[in-house]
């Protein structure tokens, strides 16, 4: 649990994959579930890539059920951003349900390790890596005041100014941020990985990734950041093999994020932002 699995398979764009159809169709059933609410066509993708899958490699057709698992249970229950404790303990129930499934079985059942969330590698953060975390807080603040006000898209997100309001929101963004990387990144991104090349891997997590992001409340032009975000994470992700690194840097976007929606509601209360 403390080390990033090494079995992941190396590959480039001019080597075919028979992999990448039924992937593919694991990461299309998504958009079609998340952001077209089609049900019936969605669960009907996700059959076929299986099928297909079982075809193509056993191996194969074992990561992505437990990918279309922790898709599906998401579906099953409303992705909003509700802050209310019924429907943050529904969420979060699926949430852990569809992270911790895939993580068990891979260990106990299938005993490859496929999925792991390395929080300790042994490796300090390179200069680099540390100068990026104030980076991301510099994007957020220049990003997220304009895109959430100027498009109204803060109103998806409910008014907290009680204090209990706001703490279960400070919680809810942060948690869904870790959910994020540890799903989106170290269950679907590294089962993918071992069937396809990098490039093709991040995209089709990616895609999952702003697809879930999108029927949680981030619509208009998001996915124009969010999209280059998730590329990034899994970029970082590969590079440094630390969940403790892109958790930072998601949890320092996510609070910018936190800021952004207290002073959208509450206009009076604090003027930090330039929009």
């Amino acid at each position: 649990m403390l080390t990033a699995t090494r079995s992941w398979k190396q590959g480039t764009w001019r080597t075919p994959s028979r992999a990448l159809l039924p992937a593919a169709l694991v990461s299309l059933a998504g958009f079609v579930l998340l952001v077209l609410h089609q049900s019936l066509a969605g669960y009907g993708l996700l059959a076929a890539a299986l099928a297909v899958a079982a075809v193509v490699d056993r191996a194969l057709f074992r990561d992505l059920a437990l990918i279309a698992f922790g898709l599906t249970v998401m579906t099953l229950v409303p992705i909003t951003t509700d802050i209310s404790v019924e429907h943050m303990a529904v969420m979060g129930s699926a949430m852990i349900l569809a992270v911790g499934v895939p993580y068990t079985v891979s260990r106990f059942v299938y005993r490859d390790h496929a999925v792991t969330f390395p929080l300790l590698t042994g490796e300090p953060w390179t200069r680099t890596e540390k100068w990026y975390l104030p980076v991301v807080v510099v994007m957020g603040y220049a990003l997220l005041p304009f895109y959430m006000i100027s498009t109204g898209v803060y109103t998806n997100w409910p008014a907290a100014s009680e204090p209990a309001e706001i703490a279960r929101l400070f919680v809810g963004t942060n948690g869904l941020g870790i959910w994020d990387e540890l799903f989106f990144i170290c269950t679907v991104f590294a089962l993918l990985r071992r069937h396809l090349p990098m490039v093709q891997a991040n995209v089709l997590q990616a895609v999952l990734f702003t697809s879930f992001l999108w029927e949680l409340g981030f619509r208009a032009w998001a996915p124009l950041f969010i999209l280059p975000f998730a590329l990034l994470q899994a970029f970082i992700f590969t590079r440094t093999r630390s969940l403790s690194y892109i958790i930072c840097v998601h949890l320092l976007f996510d609070f910018v994020l936190f800021l952004v929606l207290l002073h959208a509601h509450n206009r009076a209360w604090f003027d930090l932002f330039i929009y």
